[in-house]
């Protein structure tokens, strides 16, 4: 097994540690290949991304990086650029300024069609009243409906975008914590499904997230096991990646390869 991670957020976006640092660390533990993959800029007030006026020297950073270290380890130059409706759709402006070899498409933002499209249900972070606030403040607290728009928002990405790297598609579980629907009932697995047959049709890779395990938050990988063994017989290629926001996060692989491995899985990809 190749060690390689590309979903990486460094001092730039969310995460904590010079980009240098994640390298040094990568270049200690054998690592072959290392993406950085910081949260894209938003045209709103935030904490987790990149600022906008920081942006093309994130870009200079990995590149001074990748030329210094090429002899040593392969550095790969990209972004998580979230996919928001009437609020963030504008991808290939964000890779052309950067010259990126690689991005991950991901929604962490969810809004409802015909309503402010700033009015957002934030499914990610560390704090679970901010998912239950939104769930109530942008579609009633219906979490049907809310988990019917989240996959709706990332199927409208695939389709419009052609992500390379499809990032946790189903994360909308993690705060959950299974108080509002089960994550097993044949309706939510049915839009996983969907999805799946969505990124095979255009042609991307999609990821395994480990840091919902490792961080103490959920009890399985996004996508779930369940999930996985649907997609291994798509014969859909699958990524892992550890969302490291600190160094060593980086291998935190959580046994994924080797679950991979026992399933049998046909496809897993280490360069890109």
């Amino acid at each position: 097994m190749l060690k390689v991670n590309y979903h990486t957020h460094s001092c730039y976006c969310d995460g904590k540690g010079d980009p240098e640092e994640y390298v040094q660390y990568a270049i200690q533990h054998q690592f072959t290949h290392l993406g950085f993959s910081g949260h894209a800029p938003v045209p709103f007030a935030n904490t987790f991304a990149i600022a906008t006026d920081r942006y093309l020297e994130y870009c200079q950073k990995i590149r001074l990086l990748q030329s210094k270290y090429a002899d040593q380890i392969c550095i790969r130059l990209g972004l998580e650029i979230d996919y928001i409706p009437g609020v963030m759709e504008d991808f290939d402006s964000l890779i052309k300024k950067g010259n990126l070899d690689y991005y991950i498409g991901s929604v962490h933002q969810v809004n409802k069609p015909n309503n402010d499209p700033m009015d957002l249900w934030f499914i990610d972070g560390s704090k679970q009243e901010h998912y239950d606030e939104g769930l109530q403040h942008v579609f009633g607290g219906d979490i049907r409906q809310a988990v019917g728009q989240y996959f709706d928002q990332i199927n409208q990405m695939i389709v419009t975008k052609r992500p390379p790297i499809v990032g946790h598609f189903d994360k909308v579980v993690m705060h959950n914590r299974n108080r509002y629907f089960d994550p097993e009932e044949q309706w939510f697995l049915d839009l996983a499904f969907e999805t799946a047959a969505l990124m095979r049709e255009n042609g991307c890779i999609y990821e395994i997230n480990t840091r919902g395990l490792y961080k103490g938050r959920y009890t399985d990988f996004y996508p779930s096991r369940t999930i996985i063994k649907h997609l291994a017989n798509l014969r859909l290629p699958v990524i892992v990646g550890t969302d490291a926001h600190q160094p060593a996060d980086l291998d935190r692989f959580e046994k994924a390869y080797e679950f991979l491995n026992e399933i049998g899985y046909p496809e897993v990809v280490y360069e890109i």
